[in-house]
Formats: C-alpha cells, sequence, structure tokens
C-alpha cells in the first residue's frame, strides 16, 4: 500500500488512510518541535496548578472517547511510574464514562486537571465532559490537546487562563475515518508534558520512534504475509501501556473492516481467564513485547503457552529484540531500543497494528477511507442526546 501510486490507492479507497499512516513519523518530530516551542509556557502552568492546590496532590484525568479514551489507557501506566507523583495522581476516565455518570468520577474538592484529547474536538461527550467539569469541580484546570484549531474545545480554551490548549501538527487531524496520526500525535504530547525525563532524554525517544515507525513502511510485507493468511479473528495482547494500547489496535481493524473480523483485547496475564476461548485455528494473536525486563517475562509466557497449545492460525510478538524472546515467529524492530519505555514503544507498535487493519480491510473488499457502508458509524459521533445535569 505505501508504494502504491495515488491512482492507485484512490481506486481502493484507501488514499487517505494510507497516507496518513505512513507520515506518522514525520509528524512525530513535528510534535516534538511543537512541544519544544511551548516547553515554558507548560511549565508555567503546571507550577499555576501546584500552587492553587495549596499542597494537595493533583488529579489528572486524561478523557476522550473512542480512540481519544484509548490515548489515556495508553499513557496513564507508564506515568504512574515515571509522571511527578508528589504533585500528580494519572487517570484515564472515558468522556463517555463521565457524562453519563459524573457523580462517580468527578471529585468536586479535588484539584483537577482536566486533559481533553480530541481530534475534532466536536464531539458530543468531548464537550459535555468539559461543561461538566467546570460545572462540578471547584479547582479546575484543562489541558486541551487537540488537533482542531477550530473545533469546539480549542474555541472554547480561547481566553481561559486555565486551560492551556496545545495543538497538534496539522496533519495529524486526520481526514480518514479512523483515526492514526491524532492518536499517536496526541499520546507522544501528554508524554512529552508530563514525563520526568529529561528535554534531551525525550528528544532522543522521538528520534528512536520516528525510525522505528519508517521500519514498519518499509517491511509492509512481513505484515502482508500476514494478512494472506485464512483468518477471521485478531487478538492483541500486551502489559502496562502496551496493555493499554490493545483496545486501540483491535479497534482499527473493527472500523476499518467493518467489524467483518472479529477482534479481543487483553493484558498478557489476563488473557488466560476466560477470553483465550476466542482463539482457533482461524486466529493471529498479536502480543506487544514489553522492554522491561520482568513484565517482558508474562508477555513471552503467554505467547509461548498459545504457541504450544497449536490453536492458533499464527502467534507473532511484535517489539524490541532482548535476551528473553519469543521463540516463535516476531516482527522485531531493527532499530529498536531495548531502553525505550513501553509508552513511547507504543507509538511505533501501533503502526504495525495499523497496518495490518490497512490491509485486513482491502483483502476484505472494503474501503479503508470510508468503511462503513451503512453510514451508521460516522468519522464524528453523531445523534447522541446530551442531558442536563443538575447536582
Amino acid at each position: 500500500m505505501f508504494s502504491k501510486s495515488t491512482e492507485e490507492l484512490n481506486q481502493l479507497g484507501a488514499q487517505i488512510t494510507t497516507k496518513e499512516i505512513k507520515q506518522q513519523p514525520e509528524l512525530w518530530q513535528e510534535a516534538l518541535s511543537n512541544f519544544q516551542q511551548q516547553a515554558d509556557a507548560v511549565s508555567q502552568f503546571l507550577d499555576q496548578v501546584v500552587a492553587a492546590a495549596d499542597g494537595q496532590v493533583v488529579r489528572v484525568i486524561f478523557t476522550g472517547a473512542g480512540t481519544s479514551a484509548y490515548t489515556g489507557d495508553t499513557v496513564t501506566p507508564y506515568l504512574n511510574a515515571h509522571g511527578d507523583r508528589k504533585h500528580f495522581r494519572f487517570e484515564s476516565i472515558a468522556t463517555t464514562d463521565i457524562v453519563s455518570a459524573p457523580y462517580d468520577f468527578l471529585e468536586p474538592e479535588t484539584p483537577t486537571i482536566l486533559v481533553s484529547f480530541a481530534r475534532s474536538g466536536n464531539s458530543p461527550e468531548s464537550v459535555k465532559a468539559v461543561a461538566l467539569a467546570e460545572q462540578l469541580v471547584k479547582n479546575l484546570h484543562q489541558l486541551t490537546i487537540t488537533c482542531a484549531p477550530d473545533g469546539n474545545l480549542a474555541q472554547h480554551a480561547e481566553g481561559e487562563a486555565k486551560n492551556l490548549v496545545l495543538l497538534q501538527p496539522a496533519g495529524s487531524n486526520d481526514k480518514g475515518f479512523a483515526m492514526t496520526g491524532s492518536f499517536s500525535c496526541m499520546a507522544l504530547t501528554a508524554l512529552l508534558v508530563f514525563d520526568q525525563a529529561d528535554a534531551e532524554t525525550k528528544a532522543g525517544y522521538v528520534n528512536t520512534i520516528t525510525k522505528m515507525g519508517q521500519e514498519v513502511v518499509a517491511r509492509e510485507d512481513f505484515i502482508q504475509n500476514l494478512v494472506d493468511e485464512d483468518f477471521d479473528r485478531i487478538a492483541y495482547l500486551g502489559s502496562g501501556s502496551l496493555g493499554g494500547l490493545t483496545r486501540e489496535a483491535q479497534l482499527k481493524v473493527l472500523e476499518l473492516t467493518a467489524g467483518k473480523l472479529a477482534t479481543i483485547f487483553d493484558t498478557s496475564m489476563g488473557f488466560r481467564h476466560g477470553p483465550k476461548s476466542f482463539v482457533n485455528d482461524r486466529t493471529l494473536v498479536f502480543d506487544f513485547l514489553s522492554n522491561n525486563p520482568y513484565t517482558r517475562q508474562y508477555d513471552v509466557d503467554v505467547m509461548e503457552e498459545i504457541k504450544g497449545d497449536q490453536i492458533a492460525k499464527r502467534v507473532v510478538a511484535v517489539g524490541t529484540s532482548q535476551d528473553n524472546d519469543f521463540s516463535g515467529e516476531n516482527f522485531f524492530f531493527a532499530n529498536g531500543d531495548q531502553q525505550l519505555p513501553e509508552a513511547y514503544q507504543a507509538l511505533p507498535d501501533v503502526m504495525f497494528a495499523q497496518t495490518l487493519a490497512l490491509l485486513s480491510s482491502v483483502k476484505i473488499g472494503n474501503k479503508p477511507d470510508t468503511p462503513s457502508p451503512t453510514g451508521t458509524v460516522n468519522r464524528v459521533v453523531k445523534g447522541v442526546i446530551i442531558h442536563d445535569y443538575n447536582n
């Protein structure tokens, strides 16, 4: 797909999505540059939040709907280990949960930063979640990480001293149905904001994942070989931040194939407890291997078990080679770094998953750019009735 002409891709209904997957490594460099230009403003904002908390630990809620929610799921585990836990505690709560039951998820007396992830900033739940937080939380600051400067969330934040907008690269405002570059750029920006690693280290991480992402493009044939198999099910597994990533990985398959391929996601450890029943001889099983030696043991263990069961069509590990590798089939990044933290590893990993979903969509005769033939699922959710909440 990545080497096809624009005309060929247009005939397949895949020109937009293919381009948006392929360009992500360049977007990550742009997102890093944007952050570096705003680093002082971000630092001042966080200092302002800590001062206003007056000694209390600030609750950081990553929120969004669908892929935007899974962005929070991906970065939260890592930040709970590597963020500033003296001043912040990190949680991922979907806007759909906040809007439907705000009393379960918002704490009026707790200082809070609401971090809104939004491609368009126009989803009804995203807009309402912000309104509810402003209505209920007494000490509220907001970070709006969005790809659309003209979206409702970005416009709402204009002139608000307690709401810092971090716009993503223009190219990340995906025009295709499925979020690709928007997911990875928003996740990267959140990491750059809250990771306690120094600036040089974070820039090094971005340079590494840029090379790894380019490698996915160059090694499309490996992924095509998998897609050429006779399968109708896909399972994604992982641990920590890569466990959070599994939900986004499987969503790409559901979206781009309009549900014609069945998918499941779970943690490497959790998969044995019932969900493993999903696997049969028409299933591709993938595990995003952690670079953490302790955690990696559990990732490799479940892969060896499934391989030994001989119940799946293919069992493939995705990651960087270490001393402890899966004995079966692996997609190892030649440009990977054994020291790369899992939340950053998630970005080239998701490019692998996006590419597999793209190729699967074409295989079944779907159009990746407009994969919902009935129009019942839309790029920006429609038809949501938003109700008033009177507390």
